[in-house]
Protein backbone atom coordinates (compact mmCIF):
# COMPACT_ATOMS: atom_id res chain seq x y z
CA UNK A 1 0.00 0.00 0.00
CA UNK A 2 1.16 3.38 -0.96
CA UNK A 3 1.34 6.17 1.54
CA UNK A 4 1.96 9.72 0.60
CA UNK A 5 2.51 11.65 4.15
CA UNK A 6 3.02 15.51 3.55
CA UNK A 7 2.38 15.73 -0.16
CA UNK A 8 -0.21 17.91 -0.62
CA UNK A 9 -3.05 18.44 -3.62
CA UNK A 10 -1.23 18.62 -6.80
CA UNK A 11 -2.32 21.09 -9.31
CA UNK A 12 -3.06 19.27 -12.99
CA UNK A 13 0.21 16.97 -12.05
CA UNK A 14 2.34 15.76 -14.89
CA UNK A 15 4.88 12.94 -14.35
CA UNK A 16 8.08 13.23 -15.80
CA UNK A 17 10.81 10.38 -15.76
CA UNK A 18 14.18 9.72 -16.66
CA UNK A 19 16.57 6.65 -16.01
CA UNK A 20 20.39 6.35 -16.40
CA UNK A 21 22.14 3.39 -18.43
CA UNK A 22 20.60 2.18 -21.60
CA UNK A 23 18.15 4.92 -22.71
CA UNK A 24 20.40 8.13 -20.97
CA UNK A 25 23.05 8.56 -24.33
CA UNK A 26 25.13 11.52 -22.94
CA UNK A 27 23.23 12.03 -19.37
CA UNK A 28 21.07 14.14 -21.38
CA UNK A 29 17.75 12.67 -20.00
CA UNK A 30 18.64 12.05 -16.60
CA UNK A 31 20.70 15.47 -16.60
CA UNK A 32 17.26 17.26 -17.54
CA UNK A 33 15.09 15.58 -14.39
CA UNK A 34 17.79 16.56 -12.11
CA UNK A 35 18.01 20.11 -13.74
CA UNK A 36 13.95 20.33 -13.07
CA UNK A 37 14.50 19.36 -9.63
CA UNK A 38 17.24 21.71 -8.42
CA UNK A 39 15.98 24.44 -10.39
CA UNK A 40 12.65 24.19 -8.56
CA UNK A 41 13.72 23.02 -5.50
CA UNK A 42 12.63 19.42 -5.54
CA UNK A 43 11.47 17.59 -2.54
CA UNK A 44 12.10 13.76 -2.35
CA UNK A 45 8.99 12.24 -1.01
CA UNK A 46 9.44 8.64 -1.56
CA UNK A 47 12.21 5.94 -3.36
CA UNK A 48 11.74 2.66 -4.31
CA UNK A 49 13.15 -0.11 -2.32
CA UNK A 50 16.93 -1.23 -4.40
CA UNK A 51 16.65 -4.75 -2.98
CA UNK A 52 13.67 -5.24 -4.97
CA UNK A 53 15.28 -4.40 -8.54
CA UNK A 54 18.94 -3.78 -8.52
CA UNK A 55 21.70 -6.01 -8.76
CA UNK A 56 24.58 -3.80 -6.96
CA UNK A 57 27.74 -5.56 -8.90
CA UNK A 58 26.15 -4.29 -11.72
CA UNK A 59 25.27 -0.57 -9.85
CA UNK A 60 27.37 -0.52 -6.49
CA UNK A 61 26.60 1.45 -3.71
CA UNK A 62 28.63 4.13 -2.75
CA UNK A 63 30.41 5.22 0.39
CA UNK A 64 31.15 8.78 1.36
CA UNK A 65 32.52 9.93 4.80
CA UNK A 66 29.05 12.96 6.50
CA UNK A 67 30.92 14.40 9.26
CA UNK A 68 33.55 11.68 9.33
CA UNK A 69 30.89 8.84 9.44
CA UNK A 70 30.82 6.54 6.79
CA UNK A 71 27.33 6.72 5.26
CA UNK A 72 26.20 3.96 2.22
CA UNK A 73 24.23 5.54 -0.54
CA UNK A 74 22.18 3.04 -2.36
CA UNK A 75 21.64 2.81 -6.21
CA UNK A 76 17.40 3.78 -6.77
CA UNK A 77 14.86 5.41 -7.95
CA UNK A 78 13.59 8.56 -6.06
CA UNK A 79 10.52 10.63 -6.42
CA UNK A 80 9.97 14.29 -5.46
CA UNK A 81 7.37 17.01 -6.08
CA UNK A 82 8.11 20.66 -7.46
CA UNK A 83 5.87 23.53 -8.41
CA UNK A 84 5.99 25.29 -12.07
CA UNK A 85 5.04 28.87 -11.92
CA UNK A 86 5.18 31.11 -14.47
CA UNK A 87 4.12 30.53 -18.52
CA UNK A 88 0.94 30.10 -19.93
CA UNK A 89 -0.06 27.58 -16.37
CA UNK A 90 0.90 26.69 -12.62
CA UNK A 91 1.05 23.11 -12.43
CA UNK A 92 2.84 20.13 -10.15
CA UNK A 93 5.68 18.08 -11.45
CA UNK A 94 5.98 14.55 -10.10
CA UNK A 95 9.77 14.11 -11.24
CA UNK A 96 11.24 10.32 -11.15
CA UNK A 97 14.86 9.47 -11.48
CA UNK A 98 16.86 6.56 -11.21
CA UNK A 99 18.65 3.94 -12.65
CA UNK A 100 17.53 1.62 -15.23
CA UNK A 101 15.92 -1.55 -12.93
CA UNK A 102 18.44 -4.80 -13.47
CA UNK A 103 15.10 -7.36 -12.45
CA UNK A 104 11.22 -6.96 -11.70
CA UNK A 105 10.63 -4.68 -14.78
CA UNK A 106 6.99 -4.99 -14.09
CA UNK A 107 6.73 -4.84 -10.24
CA UNK A 108 8.95 -1.58 -11.45
CA UNK A 109 6.62 -0.19 -13.27
CA UNK A 110 3.43 -1.14 -11.76
CA UNK A 111 5.04 0.26 -8.29
CA UNK A 112 5.61 3.87 -10.43
CA UNK A 113 2.03 3.85 -11.87
CA UNK A 114 0.56 3.38 -8.32
CA UNK A 115 2.46 6.43 -7.40
CA UNK A 116 0.65 8.55 -10.21
CA UNK A 117 -2.59 6.69 -9.39
CA UNK A 118 -2.50 7.96 -5.78
CA UNK A 119 -1.02 12.06 -7.15
CA UNK A 120 -4.14 12.18 -10.11
CA UNK A 121 -1.32 12.32 -12.64
CA UNK A 122 -3.08 13.49 -15.98
CA UNK A 123 -0.11 12.65 -18.00
CA UNK A 124 3.26 10.52 -17.90
CA UNK A 125 6.28 11.91 -20.02
CA UNK A 126 9.41 9.63 -20.17
CA UNK A 127 12.60 11.54 -21.31
CA UNK A 128 15.33 9.54 -23.02
CA UNK A 129 18.34 9.85 -25.01
CA UNK A 130 19.97 8.04 -28.32
CA UNK A 131 23.91 7.93 -30.28
CA UNK A 132 22.54 8.96 -33.47
CA UNK A 133 24.38 10.07 -37.07
CA UNK A 134 23.89 13.68 -35.84
CA UNK A 135 26.08 16.79 -36.22
CA UNK A 136 27.16 18.38 -32.87
CA UNK A 137 26.48 22.13 -34.74
CA UNK A 138 22.91 21.26 -35.66
CA UNK A 139 19.35 21.89 -33.28
CA UNK A 140 19.67 18.54 -31.63
CA UNK A 141 16.64 15.98 -32.95
CA UNK A 142 14.22 15.91 -30.30
CA UNK A 143 11.16 12.81 -31.10
CA UNK A 144 8.08 12.97 -29.30
CA UNK A 145 6.45 9.55 -29.76
CA UNK A 146 3.04 7.83 -28.20
CA UNK A 147 0.91 4.60 -28.03
CA UNK A 148 -1.98 6.13 -28.20
CA UNK A 149 -3.25 7.16 -31.57
CA UNK A 150 -5.24 9.74 -29.98
CA UNK A 151 -2.90 11.31 -28.28
CA UNK A 152 -0.33 11.26 -31.51
CA UNK A 153 -3.29 13.48 -33.00
CA UNK A 154 -4.04 15.97 -30.46
CA UNK A 155 -0.40 16.87 -29.21
CA UNK A 156 1.29 16.71 -32.81
CA UNK A 157 2.85 12.93 -31.85
CA UNK A 158 4.64 10.16 -33.59
CA UNK A 159 2.61 6.86 -33.25
CA UNK A 160 5.23 4.22 -32.20
CA UNK A 161 5.58 1.14 -34.65
CA UNK A 162 8.67 0.02 -33.36
CA UNK A 163 9.57 -3.63 -33.00
CA UNK A 164 12.74 -4.90 -30.94
CA UNK A 165 14.73 -4.49 -27.80
CA UNK A 166 13.34 -1.81 -25.56
CA UNK A 167 14.30 -0.55 -22.51
CA UNK A 168 13.10 0.91 -19.58
CA UNK A 169 11.62 3.51 -21.21
CA UNK A 170 9.61 1.96 -23.31
CA UNK A 171 8.23 -0.89 -20.59
CA UNK A 172 7.03 2.37 -18.93
CA UNK A 173 5.17 3.49 -21.68
CA UNK A 174 3.59 0.84 -22.32
CA UNK A 175 2.50 0.06 -19.03
CA UNK A 176 0.85 3.77 -18.32
CA UNK A 177 -0.88 2.95 -21.65
CA UNK A 178 -2.56 -0.54 -20.65
CA UNK A 179 -3.15 1.23 -17.30
CA UNK A 180 -4.94 3.79 -19.16
CA UNK A 181 -2.73 6.57 -18.34
CA UNK A 182 -2.02 9.04 -21.49
CA UNK A 183 2.20 8.38 -22.08
CA UNK A 184 4.80 10.25 -24.28
CA UNK A 185 8.21 9.67 -24.38
CA UNK A 186 10.93 12.64 -25.86
CA UNK A 187 14.12 11.07 -27.02
CA UNK A 188 17.46 13.55 -28.14
CA UNK A 189 19.67 12.21 -30.43
CA UNK A 190 23.60 12.43 -29.45
CA UNK A 191 26.21 12.88 -31.48
CA UNK A 192 27.85 8.82 -31.53
CA UNK A 193 31.05 10.52 -31.98
CA UNK A 194 30.91 12.65 -29.06
CA UNK A 195 29.05 10.73 -26.42
CA UNK A 196 31.22 11.53 -23.33
CA UNK A 197 28.41 12.90 -20.96
CA UNK A 198 27.28 15.24 -19.76
CA UNK A 199 25.59 16.73 -23.08
CA UNK A 200 24.02 19.82 -22.12
CA UNK A 201 23.02 20.40 -25.80
CA UNK A 202 20.86 17.57 -25.71
CA UNK A 203 19.53 18.22 -22.30
CA UNK A 204 18.58 21.76 -23.30
CA UNK A 205 16.83 20.37 -26.34
CA UNK A 206 14.64 17.68 -24.55
CA UNK A 207 13.80 20.87 -21.62
CA UNK A 208 12.95 22.94 -25.45
CA UNK A 209 10.47 19.84 -26.31
CA UNK A 210 9.05 19.66 -22.92
CA UNK A 211 8.32 23.15 -22.00
CA UNK A 212 6.23 23.12 -25.02
CA UNK A 213 4.46 19.46 -23.99
CA UNK A 214 3.53 20.58 -20.69
CA UNK A 215 2.55 24.22 -21.07
CA UNK A 216 5.07 25.89 -18.57
CA UNK A 217 8.21 27.86 -18.07
CA UNK A 218 11.31 26.42 -17.59
CA UNK A 219 14.36 28.19 -15.84
CA UNK A 220 17.57 27.08 -17.36
CA UNK A 221 20.25 28.94 -15.09
CA UNK A 222 23.58 28.34 -16.42
CA UNK A 223 22.49 25.70 -18.77
CA UNK A 224 22.45 27.62 -21.81
CA UNK A 225 26.05 28.95 -21.03
CA UNK A 226 27.01 25.20 -21.00
CA UNK A 227 25.53 24.35 -24.13
CA UNK A 228 27.76 27.09 -25.90
CA UNK A 229 30.36 26.02 -24.27
CA UNK A 230 30.13 22.81 -24.65
CA UNK A 231 29.63 23.13 -29.10
CA UNK A 232 32.93 25.67 -28.79
CA UNK A 233 35.16 22.65 -27.08
CA UNK A 234 33.42 20.14 -29.94
CA UNK A 235 34.10 22.53 -32.47
CA UNK A 236 37.86 23.35 -31.63
CA UNK A 237 38.40 19.67 -31.39
CA UNK A 238 36.70 18.59 -34.85
CA UNK A 239 38.84 21.21 -36.42
CA UNK A 240 42.48 19.50 -34.89
CA UNK A 241 41.43 16.22 -36.96
CA UNK A 242 40.80 16.47 -40.22
CA UNK A 243 38.90 13.30 -41.02
CA UNK A 244 36.64 14.06 -38.44
CA UNK A 245 36.38 17.36 -39.97
CA UNK A 246 34.97 15.90 -42.90
CA UNK A 247 33.05 13.50 -41.60
CA UNK A 248 31.07 16.18 -39.62
CA UNK A 249 30.44 18.07 -42.36
CA UNK A 250 29.13 15.18 -44.49
CA UNK A 251 26.82 14.81 -41.74
CA UNK A 252 25.63 18.45 -41.82
CA UNK A 253 24.69 17.96 -45.81
CA UNK A 254 22.96 15.16 -45.20
CA UNK A 255 21.00 16.55 -42.28
CA UNK A 256 20.54 19.69 -44.38
CA UNK A 257 19.34 17.91 -47.57
CA UNK A 258 16.66 16.27 -45.31
CA UNK A 259 15.75 18.93 -43.98
CA UNK A 260 14.82 20.90 -46.69
CA UNK A 261 11.12 19.66 -47.07
CA UNK A 262 10.65 21.06 -43.15
CA UNK A 263 11.37 24.70 -44.41
CA UNK A 264 7.72 25.26 -45.75
CA UNK A 265 4.93 28.20 -44.61
CA UNK A 266 3.71 26.51 -41.95
CA UNK A 267 6.83 25.15 -39.92
CA UNK A 268 8.44 28.98 -40.15
CA UNK A 269 4.69 30.19 -39.01
CA UNK A 270 5.06 27.36 -35.95
CA UNK A 271 8.62 28.77 -34.98
CA UNK A 272 7.77 32.46 -35.22
CA UNK A 273 5.02 31.98 -32.99
CA UNK A 274 7.02 29.75 -30.42
CA UNK A 275 9.62 32.87 -30.39
CA UNK A 276 6.49 35.30 -30.06
CA UNK A 277 4.99 33.34 -26.95
CA UNK A 278 8.62 33.06 -25.16
CA UNK A 279 9.82 37.00 -26.29
CA UNK A 280 6.73 38.58 -24.10
CA UNK A 281 8.66 40.89 -22.45
CA UNK A 282 9.51 38.37 -19.96
CA UNK A 283 12.44 37.02 -17.86
CA UNK A 284 12.28 34.26 -20.14
CA UNK A 285 12.61 35.82 -23.27
CA UNK A 286 15.82 34.07 -25.66
CA UNK A 287 19.01 35.79 -24.21
CA UNK A 288 17.63 37.07 -20.97
CA UNK A 289 18.94 36.26 -18.12
CA UNK A 290 17.54 33.33 -16.34
CA UNK A 291 16.05 32.62 -20.01
CA UNK A 292 13.89 30.02 -20.48
CA UNK A 293 14.35 26.87 -23.45
CA UNK A 294 14.82 27.82 -26.38
CA UNK A 295 16.34 26.63 -29.83
CA UNK A 296 19.70 28.12 -30.22
CA UNK A 297 21.57 24.79 -31.24
CA UNK A 298 23.51 25.00 -28.97
CA UNK A 299 24.55 22.90 -25.65
CA UNK A 300 26.92 20.76 -24.07
CA UNK A 301 29.98 21.08 -22.38
CA UNK A 302 33.85 22.09 -23.18
CA UNK A 303 36.15 19.63 -21.97
CA UNK A 304 34.07 16.56 -23.86
CA UNK A 305 37.53 14.89 -24.57
CA UNK A 306 36.58 11.75 -26.82
CA UNK A 307 35.11 11.78 -30.31
CA UNK A 308 34.60 8.30 -31.82
CA UNK A 309 36.54 7.59 -35.19
CA UNK A 310 33.86 7.79 -37.80
CA UNK A 311 35.79 5.13 -39.71
CA UNK A 312 36.33 1.99 -37.04
CA UNK A 313 33.40 3.24 -34.84
CA UNK A 314 35.43 2.85 -31.94
CA UNK A 315 35.84 5.99 -29.31
CA UNK A 316 39.27 7.59 -29.50
CA UNK A 317 40.87 10.42 -27.54
CA UNK A 318 41.58 13.95 -29.46
CA UNK A 319 45.39 14.05 -27.14
CA UNK A 320 47.93 11.34 -28.03
CA UNK A 321 47.26 9.00 -25.01
CA UNK A 322 45.22 5.75 -25.88
CA UNK A 323 42.09 5.20 -24.20
CA UNK A 324 38.36 3.65 -24.90
CA UNK A 325 35.01 5.91 -23.74
CA UNK A 326 32.67 3.31 -24.24
CA UNK A 327 31.98 2.77 -20.83
CA UNK A 328 28.91 2.28 -18.63
CA UNK A 329 27.67 5.68 -19.31
CA UNK A 330 27.23 6.02 -22.43
CA UNK A 331 23.88 4.87 -23.05
CA UNK A 332 22.06 4.83 -26.51
CA UNK A 333 22.05 2.30 -28.62
CA UNK A 334 20.06 1.16 -31.78
CA UNK A 335 17.02 -0.34 -30.37
CA UNK A 336 16.56 3.29 -29.28
CA UNK A 337 17.12 4.81 -32.14
CA UNK A 338 14.46 3.08 -33.82
CA UNK A 339 12.18 3.65 -30.73
CA UNK A 340 12.25 6.88 -30.73
CA UNK A 341 11.08 6.72 -34.69
CA UNK A 342 14.50 8.97 -35.43
CA UNK A 343 15.28 7.91 -39.10
CA UNK A 344 19.31 9.20 -39.20
CA UNK A 345 20.28 8.10 -35.26
CA UNK A 346 21.61 4.48 -34.35
CA UNK A 347 22.17 3.52 -38.05
CA UNK A 348 25.66 2.35 -36.95
CA UNK A 349 24.46 0.64 -33.64
CA UNK A 350 26.37 -2.85 -35.38
CA UNK A 351 29.69 -1.20 -35.53
CA UNK A 352 29.57 0.00 -31.70
CA UNK A 353 28.16 -3.05 -29.69
CA UNK A 354 28.93 -1.90 -26.89
CA UNK A 355 26.52 0.94 -26.58
CA UNK A 356 23.61 -1.31 -26.00
CA UNK A 357 24.40 -1.60 -22.78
Amino acid sequence: MIELEGVPELIDPVMICAFEGWNDAGDAASTAVGHLDREWKGEVFASLDAEDYYDFQVNRPTVALDNGVRKITWPTTRLSVVRAEGGEKTRDLVLVRGIEPSMRWRSFCNEILGYAHELGVEMVVVLGALLGDTPHTRPVPVSGVTSDPDLARSLDLEETRYEGPTGIVGILQEACTHAGVPAVSLWAAVPHYVSQPPNPKATLALLNRLEDLIGVRIPLGELTEDARAWQLGVDQLASEDSEVAEYVQSLEEARDTAELPEASGEAIAREFERYLRRRDGSPGAPGAPGSHATETGTGGIADAPYLRDPGSGHARPWRPSAKDDEGEGSGGGGGAAEEAGSGDAGNDAEDRPDDQG
